[in-house]
């Protein structure tokens, strides 16, 4: 997404600016058809870019309007027809802004017939020219993403560049902080990365975790919150990001291990208790993997990993292996990764788990 941003503000730029080294801005640089998953940001992030410049932002859904909408209406005047262009297009020539038509690949044939002439010559006929200070952007989910989805047209295809987005945690992480996205949220995404987005439920009618309904997890435990309503959040949760991934961020929300606390708890060696349920076993571990991953300062990482491995040593055989592999998924550092298996927890662990030593380093 940061490099989508990037690339749309250079674009837009030189749109406004390149007369200096482009001949006709407007007409040479290529709109951007942006490709991505249902729920991964795409129509946002454009929309937001306008509002932070201060430009105008047209959004067109596409797969929700009718061929007339893009051809104008035909209104008989005497033996002619004169035809009506829609005002929503821009007509000010000194104005600025983005056109983004989304769900361009939700449209059927006719539809993306009818914005042709828009997107590849900035004009419908004789009647209507795209004021240069506008950029087209277009939007649209891919076959594989289990969304409505028809073919782009080769011709339509060859006129624009190819962006795909994909959902970053550390992307969206930015985004919900400077968004004041619910704080359990942003927390259950770092030490969870791989849910920010996943398709792989059976039940994909009913929900699943994406960016978008994560922001609306987000929402609902400010409601929660305001009216006293907790109970509210356990079908509430699952009716947006899916049964498996409510199960996870629910036992998180319940098991306060990202209190502000606990990190200085682990530093001073303070190793927690281990819980009787499985689920704030798993909660606990994946915070500790989050705070030891995430350490910076060298010292306090050999602090932390020294709690760390104490509490392991705590565990049933299943969930410290399960921490551990979790740990080294996230640590690839090698320097780092001496720390623990140089560790004496660590040589103790491995016996206590019938791991030979020198096969596992």
């Amino acid at each position: 997404m940061t490099e989508l941003r990037a690339l749309l503000l250079d674009n837009l730029h030189a749109l406004w600016s390149g007369q200096d080294y482009l001949e006709e801005p407007a007409q040479m640089i290529p709109p951007i058809m942006i490709w991505g998953a249902p729920g991964v940001g795409k129509s946002t992030l454009v929309r937001e870019l306008a509002k932070e410049l201060g430009i105008g932002f047209v959004d067109v859904r596409l797969a929700q309007r009718e061929p007339v909408d893009m051809r104008g209406l035909p209104v008989p005047e005497n033996d002619a027809v004169k035809w009506l262009v829609s005002s929503e297009w821009p007509r000010d020539k000194n104005s600025r802004g983005i056109i983004i038509f989304d769900e361009l690949t939700a449209a059927d044939r006719t539809l993306q017939v009818a914005a042709y002439e828009f997107i590849l010559d900035r004009r419908l006929g004789d009647l209507y020219t795209v004021p240069n200070g506008w950029y087209i952007v277009a939007a649209g989910n891919r076959v594989e993403d289990n969304a409505v989805a028809c073919a782009m047209s080769s011709a339509l295809a060859n006129r624009f560049m190819h962006v795909e987005v994909k959902p970053e945690a550390e992307s969206f992480i930015a985004w919900a902080e400077a968004h004041k996205v619910h704080e359990a949220v942003v927390n259950f995404i770092r030490y969870r990365p791989e849910l920010l987005f996943c398709q792989e439920g059976e039940m994909l009618e009913r929900g699943w975790p994406s960016p978008r309904s994560w922001e609306r997890v987000s929402t609902m435990l400010k409601i929660a919150e305001h009216t006293g309503h907790s109970n509210m959040l356990t079908y509430a949760v699952p009716g947006l990001v899916g049964a498996g991934a409510a199960v996870e961020f629910l036992a998180f929300l319940r098991s306060m291990f990202f209190r502000s606390g606990l990190r200085n708890e682990l530093l001073n060696g303070m190793v927690p208790s281990v819980p009787t349920r499985p689920d704030m076993i798993y909660a606990l571990c994946g915070a500790l993997t989050y705070y030891l991953s995430m350490e910076k300062n060298a010292s306090d990482y050999a602090r932390l990993a020294d709690t760390v491995l104490k509490f392991a040593l705590q565990l049933g055989n299943d969930f410290a292996t399960m921490l551990m592999n979790g740990i080294f998924e996230r640590i690839t550092d090698k320097a780092r990764r001496k720390v623990l298996t140089e560790h004496p927890a660590y040589a103790t662990l491995l016996g206590k788990l019938g791991v030979n030593a020198q096969k596992q380093q």
